[in-house]
């Protein structure tokens, strides 16, 4: 009788608890059913993964396929990259021909997804031309902070597109991230002022920082084009360090993702003319610093860049 009345008991307490724990199935959620898991997204450049991270928040699981030193204009995609392509929701990439390996994939990853060039949202009438060739626009927008805020917005919106169940808070995300950029354009912007205007001269490996120099009054000279694919000269290089001479201009920059040694050896000309020039620092162009550092951001390259010009040429 006893043993009977055990089993009852067991067999009440398990159907109990079976109900319970449908109970908490119910209020929070059957994965397979809801929308809860976080929408997957792929990026080409760091930089756009970081606007995607800050707009989606919890909502998004964001991976970038071009880590710290990674060269956008020469990368080709391998097998892996393919597969996380192939598993995402949304992809998005910069355009502008900076991914030039990688467009052929783009174009049939659209056939099945949206895949966003971030970069060619922005109004045409905003963006500058290849000096060498005025068809081309130069893709390097997020160094002007006033676009890269366009781009923000172009992923707040297919993101609610995307998962409009989340669009207030894309939205609040987006507009929080918004004022933190205006305040590092207003960081920039002051910081700008410790240089003479006549010092204000930015030679780089390559042409990557033109919207910076367009929006924050720098003369911008690089040896090779918006590509790194493009090659440079000796009368590259002279024409640099007459620059050089010529300006009194004591640092130059190297760029973590591209050699330094077309920068060396513009040093190494103006060392035989009798003008010692030493190299600046190293500036983030197409690639960010590392995941859990401040360079690793996008405000905090911002950052890192502005204040590593600013002691070289004040």
């Amino acid at each position: 009788m006893q043993k009977w009345i055990l089993l009852s008991l067991l067999s009440v307490f398990l159907l109990t608890a079976c109900s319970d724990s449908d109970a908490v199935s119910n209020t929070n959620g059957d994965t397979s059913n809801e929308t809860d898991s976080p929408v997957l997204v792929v990026t080409t450049i760091a930089q756009i993964a970081d606007v995607v991270e800050n707009v989606g928040g919890d909502h998004v699981e964001v991976e970038s396929l071009m880590g710290p030193g990674i060269d956008p204009h020469l990368y080709n995609a391998v097998q892996g990259d393919i597969e996380k392509l192939d598993n995402a929701e949304i992809i998005f990439y910069n355009g502008l021909h900076l991914e030039g390996q990688m467009y052929q994939v783009f174009e049939q990853m659209e056939k099945e997804k949206p895949a966003i060039a971030v970069a060619e949202s922005i109004e045409e009438s905003k963006l500058l031309s290849d000096p060498e060739n005025p068809n081309i626009f130069d893709p390097h927008v997020w160094f002007d902070v006033t676009l890269w805020q366009d781009v923000v917005t172009t992923v707040r919106d297919e993101l609610i597109e995307l998962d409009s169940e989340n669009k207030k808070s894309y939205e609040k995300n987006a507009e929080v991230y918004l004022n933190e950029l205006q305040a590092t354009e207003e960081y920039i912007l002051d910081s700008i002022e410790q240089i003479p205007e006549e010092s204000r001269v930015l030679v780089t490996a390559h042409d990557a920082f033109h919207y910076f120099g367009e929006k924050y009054g720098f003369e911008v000279v690089g040896l090779q084009g918006l590509s790194t694919e493009s090659d440079y000269s000796t009368s590259d290089i002279n024409n640099i360090v007459q620059l050089l001479m010529d300006r009194n201009i004591k640092g130059v920059f190297v760029e973590s993702s591209i050699s330094d040694r077309s920068i060396q050896a513009v040093i190494e000309g103006a060392k035989e003319k009798g003008q010692m020039v030493e190299i600046g620092g190293e500036l983030f162009s197409d690639a960010m610093g590392e995941e859990g550092t401040e360079e690793g951001t996008y405000i905090g390259m911002l950052r890192h860049n502005i204040n590593t010009i600013v002691e070289t040429l004040k």
